[in-house]
């Protein structure tokens, strides 16, 4: 029985948290990869290696132009390998270039101009962006969205509504002169500003009254650990009146896919700006452990449609973290170009190897100091 009881509990791991995980994680890693690759094709630049994980490999194959494709054991990334390069951070290779021959090395990626290298390095992120729109914007063609007015049904004795002079029945139009169509418009932003003074305008019979409120911070466990999240203390109407459907034509379906992108760069930023005042804690920060249990959590919830969309706010995530100015990473790449671009001459290789020494220890670095956040968490829910 006990056997049997390991047996079950590792098919629920599997299937409970390692699919759902490898599925978010390849869609995203597979676009990204795709970008690079596309581009690079389209410059004319030789791809040796398309690879899905690092590590040994476990399937490949060759494509007709003697591109690898391969699917290797550790899933965490991916990489494409140009002619040219040394290794899957795109580190040049001097001397293999110097072996070339005058038409390989036309195909080099080293030897394409600024331009052309910036434009393939940029693709990768550029795909998470347009994959997060598309999937967002599919979404809302397909199924519209559910909008809840954002009126006040009721307010919690004690709350910073109640201190502000909000009553039950008023009707949230603006929120720092930002346009409030729905109730979930109101909370994005009241839970984004704890602690922040907002000028809540709201319809009051015929009048229209703005209000100074003040959102309470309130710290709440979620499958990414502590959220510290601001709240004003009401609560929505119930009647289904107060709910409707709005469906989007081709163009708005767009719109609202850049839309909700955006939020995501927007949020993200604010997080990391706060991060660096010493206003938001770094145990919000989630590396591979807490990402698989939340696809999990998604899966049994929300099914394929929970992941694609999870997938989705991913994208947006690894578009902007490989834009940081991280040698090894893209934005590393591009800060290289920009300098090149600068100077009219690339940095000298020795400057350019102690780069990339840097980056891959701050990654590393960044892997670790996040996989220790999650195992803090995991042992806090054991």
């Amino acid at each position: 029985m006990e056997i049997l009881g390991s047996i079950g509990s590792a098919g629920h791991f599997v299937l409970g948290y390692l699919v759902p995980f490898l599925f978010v994680l390849t869609l995203v890693v597979f676009v990204h990869e795709l970008g690079h690759f596309l581009v690079g094709r389209w410059c004319g630049v030789d791809v040796k290696t398309f690879s899905i994980g690092f590590g040994r490999e476990i399937f490949g194959f060759n494509d007709r132009h003697g591109t690898r494709w391969r699917f290797a054991l550790i899933p965490l990334g991916g990489y494409v390998k140009f002619s040219g390069d040394a290794d899957a951070s795109s580190a040049p290779d001097d001397e293999a270039v110097s072996r070339m021959t005058a038409q390989e090395r036309a195909r080099s990626f080293p030897a394409q101009s600024i331009g052309e290298r910036a434009a393939i390095v940029a693709a990768g992120p550029i795909a998470n962006f347009v994959l997060a729109i598309l999937i967002f914007a599919g979404s809302a063609f397909i199924f519209g969205k559910q909008v809840l007015t954002p009126r006040v049904d009721e307010i919690v004795a004690g709350s910073a509504a109640e201190r502000a002079g909000l009553r039950p029945g008023d009707l949230v139009i603006a929120i720092d002169g930002q346009r409030i169509v729905s109730f979930s418009d109101m909370q994005r932003i009241v839970s984004t500003r704890p602690d922040e003074r907002l000028s809540v305008t709201v319809e009051r019979g015929a009048d229209t009254v703005t209000l100074p409120v003040t959102p309470a911070l309130l710290e709440m466990d979620s499958p990414l650990g502590k959220q510290r999240i601001g709240v004003i203390g009401v609560k929505a109407s119930p009647r289904p009146e107060d709910w409707t459907t709005q469906h989007f034509g081709l163009v708005d379906s767009v719109k609202q896919g850049v839309s909700e992108s955006w939020f995501i760069v927007a949020q993200t930023y604010d997080y990391v700006a706060k991060l660096v005042q010493g206003r938001a804690s770094t145990d919000q920060l989630s590396g591979p452990i807490r990402i698989a249990q939340v696809s999990g959590a998604v899966a049994q919830n929300g099914g394929l449609f929970g992941l694609i969309n999870l997938a989705a706010i991913l994208s947006v995530s690894i578009g902007l973290m490989n834009l940081l100015p991280v040698p090894m990473l893209d934005g590393g790449h591009l800060l290289f170009y920009l300098y090149e671009a600068v100077r009219g001459r690339p940095l000298s290789p020795r400057a350019q190897e102690i780069g990339f020494r840097f980056g891959l220890a701050l990654v590393l670095m960044l892997m670790l100091f996040v996989t220790w956040n999650d195992l803090v968490h995991v042992k806090g829910l054991l």
